[in-house]
């Protein structure tokens, strides 16, 4: 169905960063067919009063995880009612392609989002047909099994790469020329077909404690499939690393950013850090980004604007592995009930335990246990609503590894800590937000369900540094989460509201928007007929979101349309190209 929509009386912030405008703007066909003053309706064309309310390009999400969880819920909410008309997938080197043929590639795939995003395993495994290996065959299958009210895009993985093409020696050495070869293979197919690009990953370890494959790749590797990335327009690389752990960010990125130059792609690397405990690294890593910039080094650096929140969960948590408690790790990924009860209550776990916690990482916080609040109760025993600090004094223990062990026990190993987010330095945050080689809207979206939820993101921007204290411009903040994403990942087609794109809108009233608080819903499916929770949120809410011309939140309520294509890089457009730059 062709939906006519006339849009009056809004102020239009376009995504170009130009300064806003009253107008109204037709869409027809999927398209913005006419913007300008008073324009009339035509015949059965719908007038939505966008009166008191910005009209802007839809959303884009610059770093989700999806990839798992479109199968089972892809109405993806609550991604419509925050104005969300893309989402942008496949990754820190995770993705769904290319994949063995074979049981064992298949459970790689499953094991590491599992692991690292949190994504459940019985909905992977019987909820996904994996009819595919190469990642062209993935988006055919893609197309013809999920409907979305979003645009669906995503990288092609360095992980899966290399697991397809070496298989278990993907974890323990360099690749050969020929795998090497193999490997450019699959990734121009996947970029051929519509891949955002290449994702890699220089930060994380398996629970086996073993680097991702992809940080076992050298420079001839790297070389190899950055050329690849070059040959094709509008690709680009994406780069995770460590500024959290190891501390080995600009290092890492220095080297992969000047490979990416020599091979004459586009280079993202999440990113500068924002917090405070990564001042020293930060600082390195800010030279970088300005010897990039001066240097034309085609580098973009990604970042996000709050500090993510830990949810602890005592089933699935990776916050004692980014850590280094290796001790209360293993805990978390043992899933048997009363096995975790036994390590719990036995002395020679607890002394091996303390000395874990003692050990952690320096992280402002990590492990004080006035920042760590005891959320939830599995079982109703309590106490819940106090700091892990304040169960201590009540319970006479010293050490709070002891104490939230004791509590573990009492309350039951499915209870919830949430752990207070860390300082953020909002000097950095707001100079990136400026930047004009910056990433924002990062906000892992889709991963985590229960430990956090990142959809939202986009909305604490527009109110927390447009509306309520202002920082930025409405113009500013709309541009980084619209022109400017769609202009960095070649999405031509999106990101503006200019006449003959495809009407990616969202319309809202800034004095009536929240990014709200996190609510616990019992929809993810177990594989057996059970449900298990993930964290999400209230509608924002935004007044209307069309993606592709097509209503997909309409004053108060989800639609129950899936206009989303899945979408690669589209031709360049001059005029955002120019804005953005």
């Amino acid at each position: 169905m062709d939906f006519r929509l006339l849009i009056k009386n809004g102020t239009i912030v376009d995504g170009t960063g130009a300064p806003a405008f009253k107008g109204d703007v037709r869409i027809a066909g999927g398209r913005i067919a006419e913007i300008g003053k008073d324009l009339r309706p035509s015949g059965y064309e719908r007038v939505f009063d966008a009166d008191g309310c910005y009209v802007t390009p839809g959303f884009i999400e610059a770093h989700n995880h999806w990839d798992g969880a479109v199968w089972w819920s892809p109405n993806l909410e609550p991604l419509a009612s925050y104005g969300i008309t893309t989402s942008i997938n496949g990754n820190c080197g995770f993705s769904m392609a290319p994949a063995r043929g074979d049981d064992r590639g298949r459970e790689d795939i499953i094991e590491i989002f599992n692991f690292f995003e949190d994504i459940p395993v019985p909905p992977m495994r019987k909820m996904i047909p994996w009819d595919w290996q190469k990642w062209s065959e993935y988006k055919a299958s893609f197309e013809r099994n999920v409907r979305t009210p979003v645009n669906f895009a995503a990288f092609c993985g360095h992980i899966p790469l290399r697991l397809t093409v070496m298989g278990e020696d993907a974890w323990s050495r360099a690749a050969t020329p020929d795998e090497i070869a193999q490997m450019c293979a699959l990734l121009d197919d996947a970029l051929s077909a519509g891949a955002m690009g290449l994702s890699t990953n220089q930060l994380d370890y398996d629970k086996h404690d073993r680097p991702l494959p992809s940080m076992l790749a050298e420079d001839d590797e790297y070389a190899a499939l950055f050329a690849v990335v070059a040959r094709h327009p509008g690709a680009t690389i994406e780069a995770i690393v460590d500024h959290f752990m190891r501390m080995t960010g600009p290092e890492t990125s220095e080297r992969l950013g000047y490979l990416a130059h020599k091979a004459g792609a586009r280079f993202q690397w999440a990113g500068l850090p924002t917090l405070k405990f990564q001042a020293e690294p930060g600082k390195r890593s800010d030279a970088l980004h300005e010897r990039f910039k001066a240097e034309g080094v085609d580098a973009w650096t990604g970042y996000t604007h709050i500090a993510f929140t830990f949810l602890l969960n005592f089933y699935r948590t990776l916050f004692f592995a980014q850590t280094g408690n290796p001790v209360w790790q293993g805990m978390v990924d043992v899933q048997d009930e009363d096995e975790k009860l036994r390590m719990l209550a036995d002395p020679d776990w607890r002394s091996r335990a303390r000395a874990s916690w003692d050990g952690q990482h320096a992280r402002d916080g990590a492990a004080d246990p006035n920042a760590m609040l005891l959320r939830e109760s599995e079982i109703g025993s309590g106490p819940v609503g106090i700091t892990l600090a304040q169960f201590m004094a009540e319970a006479g223990i010293d050490h709070a590894s002891d104490a939230l062990a004791e509590w573990l026990l009492r309350n039951g190993p499915g209870s919830i800590v949430l752990q207070d987010p860390w300082e953020t330095d909002e000097a950095i945050i707001l100079k990136l937000l400026t930047d004009p080689r910056s990433i924002g809207n990062v906000s892992d979206a889709g991963a985590h369900g229960k430990l956090f939820c990142g959809a939202g993101d986009n909305v604490k921007l527009l109110t927390d540094y447009v509306r309520d204290r202002p920082l930025l411009t409405i113009e500013q903040a709309v541009h980084v989460l619209t022109g400017k994403l769609a202009h960095f990942f070649g999405l031509g087609d999106r990101g503006l509201i200019e006449v003959g794109r495809a009407a990616d809108i969202t319309v809202f009233d800034l004095a009536a928007i929240e990014r709200r608080p996190e609510e616990k819903i019992w929809d993810v499916p177990e594989g057996d007929g059970s449900r298990t929770y993930r964290y999400t949120r209230a509608p924002a809410p935004m007044r209307l979101t069309l993606c592709n011309g097509v209503p997909t939140w309409d004053n108060g309520a989800i639609t129950g349309r899936f206009p989303g294509r899945f979408i690669g890089p589209e031709p360049a457009r001059e005029t955002l190209a120019a804005a953005a730059e």
